[in-house]
């Protein structure tokens, strides 16, 4: 392959995650394969007054390794310190010696669906009870969706493309496929980027139950999140981040690096529909899957396993399908297709990234993880789900579908690295 932007090909060395089920990736992992739920009845606050209750936590968590002081981690959001922590995990499993790479040639994309929101709630309660005079210098910095990325630039050094992609349920996905794009480019070897999560507060869950878009089976946390299942009744709120450390080839090659897999294809596209609704038939979506198949250069034929957006709410799961059948055709029996937001709630701006975790250790270890809580098969929801049981199988290259409010699509593609 030449260097030039179409022939530089662009690989995942290192993986970081904060999650409801383990805040490193092998912990993670297992606990996905074995079927482990991280949805239960939220501690941040008193839920009793809203109509959810329940919520996956981050529990056990110490951002404090990733930061030069623990003075530095607490004038950090919670969202922040979750996207550092990722990164400094992805840092760490990729080997890459930062004092020998030039810093201008390395960057991070590391988003933020909603950003600050707990730090935007202290302050307001701050304001209204105590007045503006006593609100933190640290407020504004600490609130802003762009600050993960900026800190992580920051504590590394890293002086090459940096910025924070905000597109709701989509935001991680699209800031990997955007540093895919700028290492195809040329614009930097190696990339950091994901996305992070933390909404788990009274406003933001009150906000999304005034939408209605939450599940209310209080009455059973570990069920309540089920993608594709008939019984669904709304998404679980989930918190967290995942951080991918991306690099071109060659550079990864020749420091001697673990390569993961072949990043190959990324989509975006706009359904141009509603606030929060999918379009007709998952239209958008099944655009956004051509684009990225189309970029990796791969037939439908070659994919063997979707990790699908997959919320759990009656009209995502359903135009979610709809668009797999719309571009698969007949090969759309033959894929197996998983959500692993039963296990994690759904992460908002962190999901994709989180789930591109997944993709990947899939393709390493040979093994889907399941969708957990699939219990009463909906006729509208008709593929193979990959019920509560991880599966053995080939997985040689995936999709990974993220869809956002506001019609924001992005999917990403990955393969066995072939050498």
């Amino acid at each position: 392959m030449s260097n030039t932007p179409d022939g530089r090909r662009v690989v995942i060395t290192g993986l970081g995650v904060v999650t409801p089920i383990g805040c490193r990736v092998d912990t993670f992992w297992q606990n996905l394969l074995d079927g482990k739920c991280g949805v239960d009845r939220i501690t941040a606050f008193d839920p009793t007054p809203f109509d959810a209750q329940i919520a996956a936590e981050v529990k056990e968590f110490d951002p404090t390794p990733a930061f030069p002081s623990p003075k530095e981690a607490r004038r950090t959001d919670r969202y922040s310190q979750f996207g550092i922590l990722a990164a400094w995990q992805a840092l760490r499993d990729s080997g890459l010696d930062l004092n020998k790479t030039n810093p201008e040639e390395v960057g991070a994309f590391i988003g933020s669906g909603i950003g600050g929101l707990q730090t935007t709630s202290e302050q307001l309660k701050v304001l209204l009870e105590r007045g503006p005079g006593r609100l933190s210098p640290f407020m504004i910095p600490m609130l802003i969706s762009n600050m993960a990325s900026g800190l992580v630039s920051m504590y590394y050094n890293l002086r090459g493309p940096n910025f924070a992609t905000c597109s709701a349920c989509a935001t991680a996905s699209h800031a990997l496929g955007e540093a895919w794009r700028t290492i195809k480019m040329g614009d930097a070897v190696a990339m950091l980027a994901g996305g992070a999560e933390a909404t788990i507060v009274p406003i933001g869950i009150g906000g999304f139950c005034a939408m209605k878009a939450l599940s209310t089976r209080n009455d059973d946390p570990k069920k309540a999140s089920r993608p594709f299942d008939r019984e669904r009744d709304g998404f679980v709120m989930g918190e967290g981040a995942g951080v991918l450390l991306l690099e071109e080839l060659e550079h990864a090659k020749k420091r001697g690096a673990k390569i993961y897999a072949e990043f190959a294809g990324y989509g975006n596209t706009a359904d141009a529909h509603h606030l929060t609704a999918p379009s007709p038939g998952g239209e958008g979506a099944a655009r956004c899957m051509r684009m990225a198949l189309r970029n990796a250069r791969l037939n439908t034929t070659d994919i063997s396993y979707i990790n699908a957006h997959g919320t759990s709410t009656p009209q995502g799961d359903v135009a979610e399908t709809q668009a797999i059948k719309a571009v698969f055709g007949e090969h759309a029996r033959k894929l197996a297709v998983s959500s692993t937001k039963g296990a994690t709630g759904h992460m908002l701006g962190a999901a994709g990234s989180v789930e591109m975790v997944a993709c990947i250790k899939a393709i390493e270890t040979q093994t889907v993880p399941p969708t957990i809580n699939y219990e009463f098969p909906d006729p509208e929801c008709d593929l193979d789900y990959v019920p509560n049981t991880a599966r053995q199988m080939p997985v040689n290259a995936i999709v990974n579908n993220s869809f956002g409010f506001g019609g924001h699509n992005a999917s990403l593609v990955a393969t066995r690295f072939k050498g």
